[in-house]
């Protein structure tokens, strides 16, 4: 079925949404406050470099719900690890606070990304 037009830039326009994932040992629904990017037409979720529990719990179940304004969306999780779509992500201008956190090539090489596939 897929979203429509609409529904995508709503979505889209939602810089910071808050993100539910699965537990990987408990199971139990975990809710998190995180920023996610409109790049290339694809939903990414990154971070700095480091361990991330929302990142180990969507390697362990990617079905994810995402809240926004104007309404929840279901949808899967799947990591990214095309070098040149990671820095096209990095060097995107609404991604610009990451750069000051870590040097691109680190930020490119180590930091958790996910694309967020909506149902």
């Amino acid at each position: 079925m897929g979203l429509s037009i609409a529904e995508v830039a709503r979505l889209a326009a939602n810089r910071t949404i808050e993100l539910t994932t699965l537990g990987r040992h408990s199971g139990t629904a975990s809710r998190i406050e995180i920023w996610w990017f409109h790049v290339d037409g694809r939903f990414i979720i990154t971070g700095t470099p480091g361990k991330r529990d929302w990142y180990a719990n969507v390697l362990a179940n990617p079905r994810v719900v995402v809240h926004a304004a104007g309404g929840d969306v279901t949808g899967r999780a799947t990591p990214i690890s095309d070098t040149a779509f990671r820095r096209r992500v990095f060097t995107h201008p609404d991604v610009g606070w990451y750069r000051t956190q870590a040097e691109l090539e680190r930020l490119v090489a180590t930091s958790p990304m996910i694309e967020i596939s909506l149902d």
